[in-house]
């Protein structure tokens, strides 16, 4: 019972009491006229959302930090009665939605639709919903709701930066040598041909064997061993470090604009997130195979592929990541490396600041890897020190190192070929 059913009530019991009290008609129809109030309020607010549909579509539900995403939310009575007030009460857990409005005066057979945009600044996915749809009688006594569940859910990817250079090596054999692993991707090793398989693309049906045998003939293809690059992402939970983060200040001219650059938070996981999202992109870009390796309470591992749709399948594993694991760096190395082709690249993103990677460096050059290492300062995010000497380390042992701390531009720190040791 809220306030308002309260004072009716009481005013009700007053003006009852007062009639039997004095005997005066005025205090019996005063008090008739408070029942009769109610019971048109309680009828009114049953019959406020009948006739009432609601629904919240959005244009896409894969996005990236910093980008604008797009909601419609209509309202549509089809009844022939108008209603004095509706709310829509947007419960959804999307950091910055603003899909709450009050739609007064909807009159009857009419549909009101109106737009939310929203700036993604976080990364994860987020339930499109529940929204709640709110109503009542004409004198607040009595109100009514109808919860629509969440359909749909919005997959917000990390942001990404460009990079203009990047230590990019080439195999150790020119052209390589074709590894006995059967791949998806079409590539220069054809290993050799099957029976046609329900999905297989049509650009590899091999015409010649189809001809002699009658029936649909298509290529396989086998992987170039030296053509690979393995993204390690250290999600030791012991070794990341964070910082409150500040509010983000967006300009209302920003919500017009496509894509907006989003400050990271001041956290090592967003950094090393944000830092494997555009490495892949870069190394896709330049038609390299990608693979992803983490151990976070899951352990991941894609395999290594190239194309738009590898990238989309890292990007995906990345807005989910958590760095909640308690596999350190070295043994997350030792697990992996024997699975890899030699010559590969491995990219090590890590905050680590003791001798876990100078020991996983080693390791991999022993097994034939060439490693970069990409070190996030943990001092900069309320961490201990030890950055600078793990730099010396990897300097003297020839590895490429490229130093990233709170605040820094990304794209520019991995674009710096300064901080890094030319290959020996």
């Amino acid at each position: 019972m809220n306030t308002s059913q309260r004072i009716v009530l009481i005013l009700l019991v007053v003006c009852l009491l007062g009639g039997i009290i004095s005997g005066s008609q005025f205090y019996y129809r005063l008090a008739y006229f408070w029942l009769l109030l109610l019971i048109f309020s309680y009828i009114m607010s049953r019959l406020a959302l009948r006739g009432i549909h609601f629904s919240r579509t959005a244009r896409f539900t894969r996005s990236q930090v910093g980008q604008i995403f797009e909601e419609r939310f209509e309202v549509q009575n089809t009844s022939r009665v108008m209603r004095l007030w509706l709310e829509v009460k947007d419960e959804s857990s999307l950091p910055g939605s603003r899909g709450s409005q009050v739609i007064s005066m909807l009159k009857g057979r009419e549909n009101r639709t109106y737009v939310v945009r929203t700036r993604l600044t976080t990364r994860g996915v987020f339930p499109l919903g529940p929204t709640v749809l709110a109503s009542g009688d004409l004198f607040g006594l009595f109100q009514v709701s109808q919860t629509y569940p969440a359909n749909d859910s919005l997959l917000v990817y990390p942001m990404m930066v460009d990079i203009h250079a990047f230590p990019n090596p080439v195999g150790w054999l020119s052209g390589g040598e074709a590894l006995r692993r059967r791949t998806q991707q079409i590539t220069a090793n054809a290993s050799g041909v099957r029976e046609y398989v329900s999905g297989d693309p049509l650009n590899r049906i091999h015409w010649l064997s189809t001809a002699r045998r009658n029936r649909l003939i298509v290529k396989e293809f086998e992987l170039d061993p030296l053509s690979e690059v393995w993204i390690f992402v250290d999600a030791n939970k012991s070794i990341q470090f964070s910082l409150p983060p500040e509010p983000v200040q967006l300009d209302e001219r920003d919500m017009w604009r496509p894509s907006v650059r989003i400050p990271l938070p001041p956290s090592t996981e967003e950094y090393a997130i944000s830092a494997a999202a555009s490495l892949a992109r870069y190394y896709l870009q330049n038609e390299r195979i990608i693979g992803l390796v983490s151990a976070g309470r899951i352990y991941t591992v894609i395999s290594a592929e190239k194309g738009g749709r590898q990238l989309g399948k890292i990007l995906e594993a990345l807005a989910l990541f958590k760095a909640d694991g308690k596999i350190p760096l070295q043994a997350l190395v030792e697990a992996q490396a024997r699975n890899l082709p030699r010559g590969s690249t491995v990219v090590i993103i890590t905050p680590a600041y003791g001798d876990g990677v100078s020991l996983s460096v080693e390791l991999l050059s022993r097994s034939g890897m060439r490693p970069i290492i990409v070190l996030i300062d943990a001092e900069g995010f309320g961490g201990p020190t030890g950055c600078v000497r793990v730099m010396r380390q990897l300097e003297l042992m020839g590895i490429p190192v490229c130093r990233v701390a709170n605040g820094d531009d990304l794209g520019q720190s991995l674009s710096s070929w300064m901080a890094m040791q030319p290959w020996r």
